[in-house]
Protein backbone atom coordinates (compact mmCIF):
# COMPACT_ATOMS: atom_id res chain seq x y z
CA UNK A 1 0.00 0.00 0.00
CA UNK A 2 1.40 3.65 -1.19
CA UNK A 3 0.76 6.65 0.99
CA UNK A 4 -1.01 8.03 -2.39
CA UNK A 5 -4.12 5.10 -1.62
CA UNK A 6 -5.75 7.38 1.46
CA UNK A 7 -8.01 9.26 0.36
CA UNK A 8 -8.70 13.06 1.34
CA UNK A 9 -11.77 14.99 1.37
CA UNK A 10 -12.97 16.18 -1.62
CA UNK A 11 -16.24 18.07 -2.61
CA UNK A 12 -18.12 17.11 -6.15
CA UNK A 13 -20.90 18.30 -7.55
CA UNK A 14 -23.63 16.07 -8.84
CA UNK A 15 -24.86 16.56 -12.51
CA UNK A 16 -28.12 14.70 -11.90
CA UNK A 17 -30.95 17.19 -11.31
CA UNK A 18 -31.44 15.97 -7.69
CA UNK A 19 -27.79 16.49 -7.07
CA UNK A 20 -26.09 19.25 -4.58
CA UNK A 21 -22.30 19.49 -3.87
CA UNK A 22 -21.64 16.97 -0.96
CA UNK A 23 -18.25 15.73 0.49
CA UNK A 24 -16.98 12.39 -0.04
CA UNK A 25 -15.58 10.58 3.25
CA UNK A 26 -12.61 10.53 4.38
CA UNK A 27 -10.45 7.97 3.63
CA UNK A 28 -9.04 5.31 6.80
CA UNK A 29 -7.20 6.80 10.53
CA UNK A 30 -4.99 5.61 12.67
CA UNK A 31 -6.32 5.11 16.51
CA UNK A 32 -5.71 3.87 19.72
CA UNK A 33 -8.69 1.98 21.61
CA UNK A 34 -8.60 1.60 24.78
CA UNK A 35 -8.91 -2.50 25.36
CA UNK A 36 -8.36 -3.06 29.10
CA UNK A 37 -7.73 -0.41 31.94
CA UNK A 38 -6.81 -1.39 35.79
CA UNK A 39 -8.39 1.88 37.20
CA UNK A 40 -11.35 2.65 34.59
CA UNK A 41 -12.71 -0.25 33.34
CA UNK A 42 -15.74 1.67 32.37
CA UNK A 43 -13.51 3.27 29.37
CA UNK A 44 -13.82 -0.15 27.23
CA UNK A 45 -13.78 0.65 23.63
CA UNK A 46 -13.41 4.15 23.51
CA UNK A 47 -11.07 5.55 21.08
CA UNK A 48 -8.99 8.36 19.88
CA UNK A 49 -7.82 9.36 16.45
CA UNK A 50 -3.94 9.98 16.24
CA UNK A 51 -3.42 13.32 14.28
CA UNK A 52 0.19 14.10 14.09
CA UNK A 53 2.52 13.86 16.72
CA UNK A 54 0.82 13.37 19.97
CA UNK A 55 1.72 12.72 23.64
CA UNK A 56 -0.46 10.22 25.70
CA UNK A 57 -0.05 9.95 29.20
CA UNK A 58 -2.17 10.82 32.80
CA UNK A 59 -4.07 13.81 33.54
CA UNK A 60 -4.93 17.21 31.76
CA UNK A 61 -2.85 18.88 29.16
CA UNK A 62 0.97 19.16 31.37
CA UNK A 63 3.29 22.51 30.93
CA UNK A 64 5.67 20.04 29.63
CA UNK A 65 3.77 19.45 26.64
CA UNK A 66 5.25 20.56 23.65
CA UNK A 67 2.40 18.51 21.55
CA UNK A 68 -1.19 17.62 21.43
CA UNK A 69 -2.67 15.31 24.08
CA UNK A 70 -4.48 12.28 23.26
CA UNK A 71 -8.05 12.44 24.65
CA UNK A 72 -10.31 9.41 24.11
CA UNK A 73 -14.14 9.57 23.48
CA UNK A 74 -17.05 7.40 22.42
CA UNK A 75 -17.30 7.45 19.01
CA UNK A 76 -20.47 6.56 16.80
CA UNK A 77 -22.11 7.22 13.76
CA UNK A 78 -22.63 11.14 13.51
CA UNK A 79 -20.96 11.87 17.55
CA UNK A 80 -18.06 11.22 19.47
CA UNK A 81 -18.44 11.93 22.89
CA UNK A 82 -15.14 13.31 24.07
CA UNK A 83 -14.32 11.40 27.73
CA UNK A 84 -12.23 12.65 30.56
CA UNK A 85 -8.34 12.59 30.57
CA UNK A 86 -7.03 9.64 31.84
CA UNK A 87 -6.72 9.22 35.32
CA UNK A 88 -4.62 5.86 35.59
CA UNK A 89 -2.12 6.28 38.69
CA UNK A 90 0.39 4.13 37.54
CA UNK A 91 1.10 6.44 33.77
CA UNK A 92 3.14 9.15 34.17
CA UNK A 93 2.19 12.53 33.35
CA UNK A 94 4.13 12.43 29.73
CA UNK A 95 3.77 8.47 29.06
CA UNK A 96 4.07 7.99 25.60
CA UNK A 97 5.75 10.21 22.79
CA UNK A 98 3.55 9.46 19.50
CA UNK A 99 4.84 10.35 15.73
CA UNK A 100 2.91 9.53 12.48
CA UNK A 101 4.75 7.38 10.34
CA UNK A 102 3.43 6.12 6.43
CA UNK A 103 0.62 4.07 5.41
CA UNK A 104 -1.09 4.65 9.05
CA UNK A 105 1.61 3.15 11.04
CA UNK A 106 3.12 4.73 14.06
CA UNK A 107 6.08 5.31 15.58
CA UNK A 108 6.11 4.94 20.04
CA UNK A 109 8.83 6.27 22.52
CA UNK A 110 7.90 5.42 26.12
CA UNK A 111 8.77 8.03 28.06
CA UNK A 112 7.46 7.52 31.55
CA UNK A 113 7.75 5.36 34.52
CA UNK A 114 5.45 2.89 33.12
CA UNK A 115 7.06 -0.27 31.11
CA UNK A 116 5.50 -0.52 27.38
CA UNK A 117 5.19 -3.76 26.34
CA UNK A 118 4.28 -4.23 22.74
CA UNK A 119 3.11 -7.31 21.45
CA UNK A 120 4.37 -8.94 25.06
CA UNK A 121 7.80 -7.62 24.21
CA UNK A 122 9.00 -5.52 26.71
CA UNK A 123 10.24 -2.14 24.96
CA UNK A 124 10.90 1.53 25.43
CA UNK A 125 10.27 1.95 21.44
CA UNK A 126 8.29 0.85 18.61
CA UNK A 127 6.85 0.81 15.37
CA UNK A 128 3.27 0.09 15.45
CA UNK A 129 0.14 -0.96 12.87
CA UNK A 130 -3.78 -2.43 12.56
CA UNK A 131 -3.70 -4.92 15.15
CA UNK A 132 -0.88 -4.28 17.12
CA UNK A 133 -1.18 -4.49 21.10
CA UNK A 134 0.79 -2.06 23.17
CA UNK A 135 -0.06 -2.43 27.07
CA UNK A 136 1.39 -0.59 29.81
CA UNK A 137 2.44 -2.82 32.96
CA UNK A 138 -0.62 -2.88 35.14
CA UNK A 139 -2.59 0.11 33.71
CA UNK A 140 -3.64 0.27 30.37
CA UNK A 141 -4.27 -1.99 27.45
CA UNK A 142 -4.53 -0.06 24.31
CA UNK A 143 -5.12 -1.21 20.28
CA UNK A 144 -4.16 0.11 17.32
CA UNK A 145 -6.52 0.03 14.26
CA UNK A 146 -6.72 1.39 10.90
CA UNK A 147 -10.39 1.73 9.70
CA UNK A 148 -12.31 3.78 7.65
CA UNK A 149 -14.73 6.48 9.50
CA UNK A 150 -18.08 6.06 10.84
CA UNK A 151 -20.73 5.14 8.41
CA UNK A 152 -23.74 7.46 8.11
CA UNK A 153 -26.44 5.36 9.01
CA UNK A 154 -29.17 5.42 6.37
CA UNK A 155 -31.97 3.74 8.55
CA UNK A 156 -30.78 3.04 12.15
CA UNK A 157 -31.96 4.75 14.37
CA UNK A 158 -29.96 5.49 18.20
CA UNK A 159 -33.28 7.24 19.63
CA UNK A 160 -35.32 4.14 18.50
CA UNK A 161 -33.21 1.68 19.92
CA UNK A 162 -31.07 3.33 22.21
CA UNK A 163 -28.20 1.12 24.46
CA UNK A 164 -25.45 2.39 26.58
CA UNK A 165 -22.12 2.57 24.79
CA UNK A 166 -20.31 -0.80 24.58
CA UNK A 167 -23.38 -3.00 25.89
CA UNK A 168 -25.35 -5.09 23.89
CA UNK A 169 -27.87 -3.85 21.96
CA UNK A 170 -31.65 -4.55 21.29
CA UNK A 171 -30.81 -7.40 18.85
CA UNK A 172 -27.81 -8.80 20.22
CA UNK A 173 -25.09 -7.51 18.73
CA UNK A 174 -22.30 -6.43 20.45
CA UNK A 175 -19.24 -3.66 19.28
CA UNK A 176 -18.45 -0.79 18.99
CA UNK A 177 -16.43 -0.53 15.62
CA UNK A 178 -16.87 0.91 12.02
CA UNK A 179 -18.03 -3.07 10.90
CA UNK A 180 -20.30 -3.54 13.19
CA UNK A 181 -22.35 0.02 13.15
CA UNK A 182 -22.53 -0.56 9.15
CA UNK A 183 -23.64 -4.16 9.89
CA UNK A 184 -26.67 -2.77 11.85
CA UNK A 185 -27.32 0.00 9.21
CA UNK A 186 -27.39 -2.95 6.77
CA UNK A 187 -29.44 -4.89 8.70
CA UNK A 188 -32.17 -2.17 9.31
CA UNK A 189 -32.17 -1.23 5.30
CA UNK A 190 -32.94 -5.32 4.74
CA UNK A 191 -35.47 -5.76 7.42
CA UNK A 192 -37.55 -2.70 5.89
CA UNK A 193 -37.45 -4.31 2.37
CA UNK A 194 -40.00 -7.22 1.38
CA UNK A 195 -37.51 -9.23 -0.38
CA UNK A 196 -36.12 -12.44 0.58
CA UNK A 197 -32.85 -12.54 2.10
CA UNK A 198 -29.40 -14.45 2.16
CA UNK A 199 -27.05 -14.18 4.95
CA UNK A 200 -23.74 -15.06 4.54
CA UNK A 201 -20.78 -15.15 7.00
CA UNK A 202 -18.11 -17.95 8.30
CA UNK A 203 -18.84 -19.63 11.10
CA UNK A 204 -19.80 -18.29 14.75
CA UNK A 205 -19.96 -14.64 13.35
CA UNK A 206 -23.81 -14.41 13.97
CA UNK A 207 -26.11 -15.59 11.16
CA UNK A 208 -28.94 -16.22 13.13
CA UNK A 209 -28.96 -13.08 15.44
CA UNK A 210 -28.29 -11.29 12.28
CA UNK A 211 -31.42 -13.11 10.96
CA UNK A 212 -33.56 -12.32 14.24
CA UNK A 213 -32.55 -9.19 13.89
CA UNK A 214 -33.85 -8.82 10.59
CA UNK A 215 -37.46 -10.13 11.32
CA UNK A 216 -37.42 -8.10 14.99
CA UNK A 217 -36.90 -4.43 13.08
CA UNK A 218 -39.20 -5.56 10.32
CA UNK A 219 -43.00 -5.30 9.53
CA UNK A 220 -43.63 -8.67 10.55
CA UNK A 221 -42.13 -8.39 13.92
CA UNK A 222 -45.18 -9.10 15.73
CA UNK A 223 -45.47 -12.91 14.56
CA UNK A 224 -42.90 -15.38 15.84
CA UNK A 225 -40.05 -16.04 13.74
CA UNK A 226 -40.25 -19.95 12.28
CA UNK A 227 -36.38 -20.98 12.28
CA UNK A 228 -34.82 -24.62 11.18
CA UNK A 229 -31.12 -25.47 10.28
CA UNK A 230 -31.48 -27.23 6.62
CA UNK A 231 -28.68 -29.59 7.53
CA UNK A 232 -30.89 -31.55 9.78
CA UNK A 233 -33.73 -32.25 7.78
CA UNK A 234 -33.72 -36.10 6.80
CA UNK A 235 -33.90 -36.55 3.13
CA UNK A 236 -37.44 -38.68 2.78
CA UNK A 237 -39.41 -35.89 5.20
CA UNK A 238 -37.80 -32.85 3.51
CA UNK A 239 -40.79 -31.61 1.61
CA UNK A 240 -43.39 -32.56 4.21
CA UNK A 241 -41.42 -30.83 6.74
CA UNK A 242 -41.16 -27.65 4.07
CA UNK A 243 -44.34 -27.69 2.62
CA UNK A 244 -47.06 -29.78 4.87
CA UNK A 245 -49.09 -32.79 4.53
CA UNK A 246 -52.93 -33.05 4.17
CA UNK A 247 -54.21 -35.86 6.96
CA UNK A 248 -53.51 -39.57 5.78
CA UNK A 249 -51.02 -38.69 3.20
CA UNK A 250 -48.68 -40.46 2.79
CA UNK A 251 -50.27 -43.61 5.42
CA UNK A 252 -53.60 -43.64 6.52
CA UNK A 253 -53.21 -42.50 10.34
CA UNK A 254 -50.61 -39.15 9.48
CA UNK A 255 -51.87 -36.46 10.41
CA UNK A 256 -52.23 -33.28 9.10
CA UNK A 257 -49.19 -31.28 9.15
CA UNK A 258 -49.01 -27.66 8.18
CA UNK A 259 -45.05 -27.58 7.43
CA UNK A 260 -42.82 -25.09 8.34
CA UNK A 261 -44.08 -22.17 5.33
CA UNK A 262 -47.59 -22.57 6.87
CA UNK A 263 -46.54 -22.02 10.26
CA UNK A 264 -44.34 -19.17 8.90
CA UNK A 265 -47.59 -17.27 6.77
CA UNK A 266 -47.30 -13.41 7.63
CA UNK A 267 -43.67 -13.98 9.51
CA UNK A 268 -39.98 -14.50 8.39
CA UNK A 269 -38.92 -18.51 8.01
CA UNK A 270 -35.32 -18.84 8.95
CA UNK A 271 -32.87 -22.06 7.16
CA UNK A 272 -29.39 -21.82 8.22
CA UNK A 273 -27.16 -23.78 6.59
CA UNK A 274 -29.51 -23.52 3.56
CA UNK A 275 -26.34 -24.76 1.45
CA UNK A 276 -26.78 -28.10 2.95
CA UNK A 277 -29.85 -28.51 1.22
CA UNK A 278 -29.72 -30.26 -2.15
CA UNK A 279 -30.27 -28.20 -5.43
CA UNK A 280 -33.22 -30.78 -6.23
CA UNK A 281 -34.61 -28.92 -2.88
CA UNK A 282 -34.14 -25.78 -3.57
CA UNK A 283 -35.61 -26.16 -6.69
CA UNK A 284 -39.03 -26.96 -4.89
CA UNK A 285 -38.70 -23.67 -3.18
CA UNK A 286 -38.65 -21.33 -6.51
CA UNK A 287 -42.07 -21.13 -6.55
CA UNK A 288 -42.34 -19.62 -3.23
CA UNK A 289 -39.39 -17.55 -3.39
CA UNK A 290 -41.40 -16.05 -6.04
CA UNK A 291 -43.83 -12.73 -4.83
CA UNK A 292 -46.60 -15.08 -5.48
CA UNK A 293 -45.64 -17.42 -2.52
CA UNK A 294 -47.88 -20.86 -4.11
CA UNK A 295 -46.50 -23.85 -2.69
CA UNK A 296 -48.04 -27.61 -2.47
CA UNK A 297 -48.85 -29.75 0.35
CA UNK A 298 -48.28 -33.13 -0.10
CA UNK A 299 -51.33 -34.83 -1.73
CA UNK A 300 -53.10 -31.98 -1.96
CA UNK A 301 -53.45 -30.63 -5.69
CA UNK A 302 -54.96 -27.35 -4.94
CA UNK A 303 -51.86 -24.94 -4.65
CA UNK A 304 -52.08 -22.61 -1.48
CA UNK A 305 -50.15 -19.53 -1.05
CA UNK A 306 -48.10 -18.04 1.29
CA UNK A 307 -47.05 -14.69 2.72
CA UNK A 308 -43.59 -15.68 3.59
CA UNK A 309 -40.63 -14.04 3.76
CA UNK A 310 -36.98 -16.39 3.76
CA UNK A 311 -34.33 -15.58 5.54
CA UNK A 312 -31.23 -18.04 4.58
CA UNK A 313 -27.76 -18.31 5.54
CA UNK A 314 -24.55 -19.83 4.33
CA UNK A 315 -21.11 -20.29 5.54
CA UNK A 316 -19.96 -21.22 1.96
CA UNK A 317 -19.65 -19.83 -1.46
CA UNK A 318 -23.14 -18.17 -2.74
CA UNK A 319 -21.85 -19.67 -5.93
CA UNK A 320 -22.19 -23.13 -4.34
CA UNK A 321 -26.05 -22.50 -4.38
CA UNK A 322 -28.64 -23.48 -7.26
CA UNK A 323 -28.39 -20.17 -9.39
CA UNK A 324 -32.28 -19.57 -10.05
CA UNK A 325 -32.17 -20.28 -6.01
CA UNK A 326 -29.87 -17.64 -5.30
CA UNK A 327 -31.20 -15.34 -7.57
CA UNK A 328 -33.93 -15.08 -5.68
CA UNK A 329 -32.63 -14.30 -2.57
CA UNK A 330 -32.52 -10.72 -3.48
CA UNK A 331 -31.27 -8.90 -0.52
CA UNK A 332 -28.15 -9.66 0.80
CA UNK A 333 -26.81 -9.00 4.23
CA UNK A 334 -22.60 -9.72 4.47
CA UNK A 335 -21.13 -10.52 8.20
CA UNK A 336 -17.61 -9.66 9.10
CA UNK A 337 -15.68 -11.53 10.83
CA UNK A 338 -14.14 -11.02 14.15
CA UNK A 339 -10.67 -11.01 12.95
CA UNK A 340 -11.76 -7.53 11.24
CA UNK A 341 -13.10 -5.54 13.92
CA UNK A 342 -10.42 -6.84 17.22
CA UNK A 343 -11.66 -3.65 19.06
CA UNK A 344 -14.83 -5.40 19.45
CA UNK A 345 -13.27 -8.09 21.30
CA UNK A 346 -13.22 -6.59 24.74
CA UNK A 347 -16.42 -5.97 24.41
CA UNK A 348 -17.68 -9.15 23.59
CA UNK A 349 -15.06 -10.91 25.59
CA UNK A 350 -17.33 -8.93 28.51
CA UNK A 351 -20.26 -9.66 27.19
CA UNK A 352 -19.43 -13.04 27.21
CA UNK A 353 -17.94 -13.55 30.83
CA UNK A 354 -21.17 -11.67 31.91
CA UNK A 355 -23.16 -14.41 30.89
CA UNK A 356 -21.03 -17.10 32.58
CA UNK A 357 -21.54 -15.33 35.55
CA UNK A 358 -25.33 -15.09 35.20
CA UNK A 359 -25.19 -18.59 35.01
CA UNK A 360 -22.85 -19.35 37.91
CA UNK A 361 -22.60 -17.47 40.89
CA UNK A 362 -19.56 -18.99 42.56
CA UNK A 363 -18.20 -17.50 39.10
CA UNK A 364 -19.61 -14.68 39.61
CA UNK A 365 -18.31 -13.82 43.34
CA UNK A 366 -14.90 -15.65 42.16
CA UNK A 367 -14.01 -13.73 39.21
CA UNK A 368 -15.99 -10.15 39.54
CA UNK A 369 -15.55 -7.21 41.56
CA UNK A 370 -18.53 -6.12 43.77
CA UNK A 371 -18.96 -2.00 44.18
CA UNK A 372 -22.41 -0.47 46.12
CA UNK A 373 -23.64 -3.66 46.51
CA UNK A 374 -23.29 -4.86 42.89
CA UNK A 375 -21.36 -6.91 40.54
CA UNK A 376 -19.21 -4.89 38.53
CA UNK A 377 -16.24 -5.56 35.99
CA UNK A 378 -14.63 -8.82 35.72
CA UNK A 379 -11.02 -9.36 37.17
CA UNK A 380 -9.77 -10.45 33.50
CA UNK A 381 -5.18 -10.34 32.88
CA UNK A 382 -3.99 -7.79 30.87
CA UNK A 383 -2.17 -10.36 29.55
CA UNK A 384 -5.26 -12.55 28.32
CA UNK A 385 -6.90 -9.35 26.36
CA UNK A 386 -3.91 -8.70 24.52
CA UNK A 387 -3.52 -12.84 23.46
CA UNK A 388 -7.43 -12.04 22.55
CA UNK A 389 -6.72 -8.72 20.62
CA UNK A 390 -4.34 -10.74 18.12
CA UNK A 391 -5.88 -14.10 17.68
CA UNK A 392 -7.31 -14.89 14.47
CA UNK A 393 -10.30 -16.07 15.34
CA UNK A 394 -11.54 -18.82 13.12
CA UNK A 395 -14.29 -19.93 14.26
CA UNK A 396 -15.23 -16.42 15.12
CA UNK A 397 -17.47 -15.66 18.91
CA UNK A 398 -18.30 -19.25 18.92
CA UNK A 399 -13.98 -19.53 19.19
CA UNK A 400 -13.84 -16.58 21.74
CA UNK A 401 -16.69 -17.89 23.98
CA UNK A 402 -14.80 -21.48 24.21
CA UNK A 403 -11.51 -20.06 24.78
CA UNK A 404 -12.81 -17.90 27.84
CA UNK A 405 -13.99 -20.26 29.12
CA UNK A 406 -10.94 -22.83 28.96
CA UNK A 407 -9.63 -19.37 30.63
CA UNK A 408 -12.12 -18.61 33.57
CA UNK A 409 -12.62 -23.03 34.29
CA UNK A 410 -8.54 -23.09 34.33
CA UNK A 411 -7.64 -20.08 36.23
CA UNK A 412 -6.80 -20.85 39.80
CA UNK A 413 -7.12 -17.48 41.85
CA UNK A 414 -9.72 -15.11 41.67
CA UNK A 415 -8.92 -13.32 38.16
CA UNK A 416 -9.37 -14.58 34.77
CA UNK A 417 -5.15 -15.27 33.32
CA UNK A 418 -3.66 -16.44 30.59
CA UNK A 419 -2.49 -20.05 31.98
CA UNK A 420 -1.04 -22.78 30.31
CA UNK A 421 -4.72 -24.78 29.44
CA UNK A 422 -5.94 -21.19 27.50
CA UNK A 423 -2.63 -21.11 25.82
CA UNK A 424 -3.01 -24.65 24.66
CA UNK A 425 -6.41 -23.48 23.68
CA UNK A 426 -5.16 -20.53 21.60
CA UNK A 427 -2.78 -22.29 20.01
CA UNK A 428 -5.21 -25.46 18.76
CA UNK A 429 -7.40 -22.70 17.19
CA UNK A 430 -4.70 -21.03 15.41
CA UNK A 431 -3.84 -24.79 13.71
CA UNK A 432 -7.13 -25.67 12.86
CA UNK A 433 -7.63 -26.11 9.22
CA UNK A 434 -9.93 -22.71 7.31
CA UNK A 435 -12.88 -23.56 6.47
CA UNK A 436 -11.89 -23.36 2.62
CA UNK A 437 -8.96 -22.40 1.59
CA UNK A 438 -7.71 -19.78 -1.49
CA UNK A 439 -8.22 -22.06 -3.81
CA UNK A 440 -11.91 -21.62 -3.51
CA UNK A 441 -11.73 -17.89 -3.35
CA UNK A 442 -9.78 -18.32 -6.90
CA UNK A 443 -13.64 -19.76 -8.54
CA UNK A 444 -15.02 -16.86 -7.37
CA UNK A 445 -12.91 -14.93 -10.14
CA UNK A 446 -14.70 -11.66 -11.63
CA UNK A 447 -15.46 -11.82 -14.86
CA UNK A 448 -13.15 -9.00 -16.42
CA UNK A 449 -14.31 -5.41 -17.00
CA UNK A 450 -16.63 -5.78 -13.64
CA UNK A 451 -15.94 -5.73 -9.69
CA UNK A 452 -16.63 -7.69 -7.40
CA UNK A 453 -19.19 -6.99 -4.37
CA UNK A 454 -18.62 -6.86 -0.67
CA UNK A 455 -19.39 -10.54 -0.20
CA UNK A 456 -16.76 -11.51 -2.76
CA UNK A 457 -14.17 -9.22 -1.11
CA UNK A 458 -15.08 -10.88 2.39
CA UNK A 459 -14.67 -14.46 1.02
CA UNK A 460 -11.95 -13.53 -0.69
CA UNK A 461 -9.51 -11.82 1.84
CA UNK A 462 -10.99 -14.46 4.94
CA UNK A 463 -9.95 -17.58 2.41
CA UNK A 464 -6.07 -15.14 1.80
CA UNK A 465 -6.04 -14.35 5.96
CA UNK A 466 -6.19 -10.71 5.28
CA UNK A 467 -3.22 -10.75 2.65
CA UNK A 468 -4.68 -8.20 0.06
CA UNK A 469 -2.17 -9.53 -2.91
CA UNK A 470 -3.11 -12.64 -2.40
CA UNK A 471 -6.94 -11.64 -2.17
CA UNK A 472 -6.59 -9.73 -5.16
CA UNK A 473 -5.14 -12.41 -7.40
CA UNK A 474 -7.86 -14.46 -6.19
CA UNK A 475 -10.60 -12.05 -7.20
CA UNK A 476 -9.00 -11.68 -10.47
CA UNK A 477 -7.90 -7.91 -10.27
CA UNK A 478 -5.44 -6.54 -11.88
CA UNK A 479 -3.32 -5.00 -8.92
CA UNK A 480 -3.76 -5.10 -4.68
CA UNK A 481 -4.54 -0.84 -4.91
CA UNK A 482 -7.77 -1.97 -6.64
CA UNK A 483 -8.96 -4.09 -4.02
CA UNK A 484 -7.77 -1.49 -0.76
CA UNK A 485 -10.43 0.81 -2.51
CA UNK A 486 -13.38 -1.63 -2.84
CA UNK A 487 -12.25 -2.30 0.93
CA UNK A 488 -12.18 1.42 1.95
CA UNK A 489 -15.81 1.35 -0.09
CA UNK A 490 -17.26 -1.63 1.35
CA UNK A 491 -16.15 -0.24 4.85
CA UNK A 492 -13.87 -3.18 5.87
CA UNK A 493 -10.73 -2.88 7.85
CA UNK A 494 -6.81 -2.79 6.22
CA UNK A 495 -4.98 -5.92 7.20
CA UNK A 496 -1.28 -5.36 8.70
CA UNK A 497 0.01 -8.09 7.01
CA UNK A 498 -1.42 -7.22 3.45
CA UNK A 499 1.62 -7.00 1.44
CA UNK A 500 2.38 -10.37 1.29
Amino acid sequence: MSGNDDVGLETIDDELPWGSRRTLPQGPATRLVIAWSLDEPERLGESAEVKGEMVLGRGDVDPADDRPRVRFGRARPGVTLPGPPLAEARLSRQQLLIDPLPQGRLALRSVGRCRMYVNGVETSEAEVGDGDAVLFRNALLLLVTRRPPMPALKQWSLERHPFAFGAVDPFGIVGESTASWSLRDQLAVVAGASLHVLIHGPSGAGKELAARAIHRLSPRADRPLVARNAATFTDTLIDAELFGNIKNFPNVGTPERAGLIGEADRSSLFLDEIGELPTALQAHLLRLLDRDGEYHRLGEAKPRKADVRVLAATNRDVESLKHDFLARLTARVSLPPLAQRPEDVPLIARHILEGFADRSPDLAQRFFERRHGQRAEARIMPELMAALLRHPWVLNIRELERVLWVAVSSSPGNYIGLGPETQKELLAAQERPPERGVTEAVKMATPRGELPDRERVVAALEAAKGKVAQASSALGLTSRYVLYRLMRQYGLAESNADQA
